[in-house]
This record gives C-alpha cells, sequence and structure tokens, in this order.
C-alpha cells in the first residue's frame, strides 16, 4: 500500500490533479484505491463522479455531529473515535468497482478540526490495509499535516501558483512535515494550470525541490467542472490528463 498526498493553495488545481490521478491509476490497472477527501471544501466526490448524500453516506464530521451533539452522546470515557469507527465504515465510506471514498467534510464545531482528524487517522490506520493506494486531498492549511492523520507517506505533491505565498507555502510544508516526523519518502513540486513554463527553474530554485512539471489547461476540465462531470470521463487524449501521466511516469508509477 503506497500513500500519496496532494496539498496546495486553493485554485491551484490540486483537487483535480487528484481526479486525473486516480483516472490515471485506473487506466494502468493500478488498482483498487481509497480516495480522502480532507479538503473542507469538498470537491474530490464531485470530480470522481461521487455524492455521498445521494447515496445516503455522510462525512466524517457528519457522523460526528449526529453521534455527539443531535442524539446526545457524550465524549467521556471511551474516546469518541473509536466510538464512530464502526460508523465510518458502514455510513460514511463508499465503495466503488476501483476505488472507495471517505470525506472529513467541514468543521463539526467552530475553529476545530482536531476531532474529525483523529477520527480519520484511527480508521485509516485499519482501512488502508486493503488498497494498493490511498490517496489524499489535502487543504492549504496545514493543520491536518500537524496532526498526523498519516504518519507514512510515500509521495507529497505540493501543488503551486505563481506567486511567492505557494513558494513559500511549499517550504513551509515540507519543513512541518520533517518536523511532526512524518515518515514520508519524496516531496515533489508541480505547477498548476495557471503556473508558466518559464517559472519552472525559479521554482526549482526557491523550493530547493524536485519539480515534476505542470499540469496543462485544458478547456475540456473547465467545462466538466463548471457542468459538475466527473474528471474520470474525460477522453485520454486530453491536454490535462496528458501533463498528469507524465508527472506520474516521472515519479516513478508507470504501468508494471
Amino acid at each position: 500500500m503506497r500513500t500519496l498526498v496532494t496539498m496546495g493553495r486553493g485554485g491551484t488545481g490540486k483537487t483535480s490533479f487528484v481526479a486525473l490521478m486516480t483516472r490515471y491509476f485506473i487506466e494502468i490497472g493500478d488498482t483498487p484505491m481509497l480516495l480522502v477527501d480532507v479538503d473542507p471544501d469538498q470537491n474530490l466526490g464531485e470530480m470522481t463522479g461521487i455524492d455521498l448524500e445521494e447515496i445516503g453516506k455522510k462525512t466524517i464530521s457528519e457522523l460526528l455531529v449526529e453521534t455527539f451533539i443531535e442524539r446526545g452522546g457524550t465524549t467521556v470515557g471511551v474516546p469518541p473515535t473509536e466510538r464512530i469507527e464502526s460508523k465510518i465504515w458502514a455510513k460514511g465510506l463508499y465503495e466503488g468497482k476501483h476505488f472507495d471514498f471517505i470525506a472529513v467534510g467541514t468543521k463539526w464545531i467552530e475553529g476545530c478540526y482536531c476531532l474529525p482528524d483523529a477520527a480519520l487517522k484511527g480508521a485509516l490506520e485499519i482501512l488502508t490495509k486493503n488498497y494498493r493506494y490511498v490517496l489524499v486531498d489535502s487543504p492549504a492549511g496545514l493543520e491536518h499535516l500537524n496532526r498526523r492523520i498519516v504518519r507514512r507517506v510515500d509521495v507529497i505533491f505540493d501543488v503551486i501558483d505563481p506567486s511567492k505565498k505557494s513558494f513559500d507555502h511549499v517550504k513551509r510544508a515540507h519543513r512541518v512535515a520533517k518536523e511532526v516526523k512524518i515518515d514520508f519518502k519524496n516531496f515533489y513540486v508541480i505547477g498548476g494550470f495557471r503556473f508558466p513554463e518559464r517559472l519552472e527553474n525559479q521554482a526549482r530554485e526557491a523550493t530547493q525541490l524536485e519539480y515534476l512539471g505542470k499540469i496543462a489547461y485544458d478547456e475540456q476540465v473547465e467545462e466538466h467542472v463548471l457542468s459538475g462531470k466527473s474528471l474520470l470521463s474525460l477522453p485520454s487524449d486530453t491536454p490535462a490528463y496528458i501533463s498528469v501521466k507524465k508527472i506520474m511516469e516521472k515519479a516513478g508509477y508507470v504501468k508494471q
């Protein structure tokens, strides 16, 4: 089992990257996968054709609200994260042909992701044994990284835009990952769809990390996202998918 975490500032195209990475692994037959949406915007489900509400599934945050607020459950005694683990598997996990899907959701109480993150961390330690890959879509904020929702990571992809803030985010995320002792093998930088090729060398120099290429701008991706269509249905000859395929091959993920 390999864990691949994708992060980046909002609007860089990181969720599209995770969806197209999913498309790539399906194409080369490297499944099953577990997709984990840690971003509160919850766009990964839509981009991979999953509507949790429509299929009767709930986010981890919704399960916490249901268990400890709506039903008046206590958080005293048995750790609340342990108490809802079975509910996460039964009510929160979408199971599909090539991949399963789970989402943290929005904050269950104002200002804190601590309990949802802890619940996810506990569930992942058991769930991940069944998959070839775990793909995590993480937001720009580093709080989830700080709480080590995953302790062992094969690759961290940081998707950047053309800004100093984005370069600084990469350096900070790399430092935090080391400080909290996340066991990661590789940390790669990827240009988002708005990142100009002329800045690639600057990205390498500013971050001191390996730059794998950029996600190509693609009108078909834009149309799919605007209409709510799954990016998994994109043709294999679209610019964005071809660029992601090249990035994954550079990272060493090739068809066996």
